[in-house]
């Protein structure tokens, strides 16, 4: 069955990827997703190695039972687990972008999750759910000017008067 991503697009320049039924919890999920959201590729993957060593704490600001104070933000945590999902996922979508021939310029425009299907726990933890979801992530190839093309276009506007007589 052919999964149907929340994010519509007919754009060339994008990579997807999507985990379904991953073993993590949907509240955990959506904060990580929002965490990464609207940053370079090379950033998140950067910031959740950060947080697989514990030294990054992901902002907790929807959920946010339970989240003590972590260092520069009110409420936060280190989701170990869910930080190895989203390097598995963070590093299948720089493969699908090179794949499609995208550029190393990519910027995280979508990233969601979404409700699993829950089955029960087997053995003596029956009648338990399992926590489940699904996870998609959408990056877009972004073009960056030079700054060297950028001083070369403008042309010397001279502020004093003086400096106009000399050329």
């Amino acid at each position: 069955m052919k999964y149907k991503y929340a994010f519509k697009s007919e754009k060339e320049n994008i990579a997807k990827v999507v985990g379904r039924d991953l073993s993590m919890s949907r509240k955990q999920a959506i904060e990580m997703c929002s965490f990464i959201k609207n940053k370079p590729l090379a950033k998140a993957k950067v910031l959740m190695e950060g947080v697989k060593e514990k030294r990054i704490a992901v902002p907790f600001n929807r959920f946010t039972e339970g989240a003590g104070h972590k260092k520069g933000i009110s409420g936060g945590r280190y989701p170990f687990n869910g930080s190895k999902i989203f390097l598995m996922l963070l590093n299948s979508l720089e493969t699908n972008a090179q794949n499609k021939g995208l550029g190393q310029n990519l910027m995280i425009v979508h990233a969601c999750a979404q409700h699993a299907a829950q089955p029960f726990h087997s053995g003596r933890k029956r009648r338990i759910h399992m926590k489940r979801c699904h996870i998609e992530i959408v990056a877009q190839e972004i073009e960056h000017e030079n700054k060297k093309d950028n001083k070369a276009k403008k042309e010397h506007i001279p502020h004093n008067p003086k400096d106009t007589k000399k050329q």
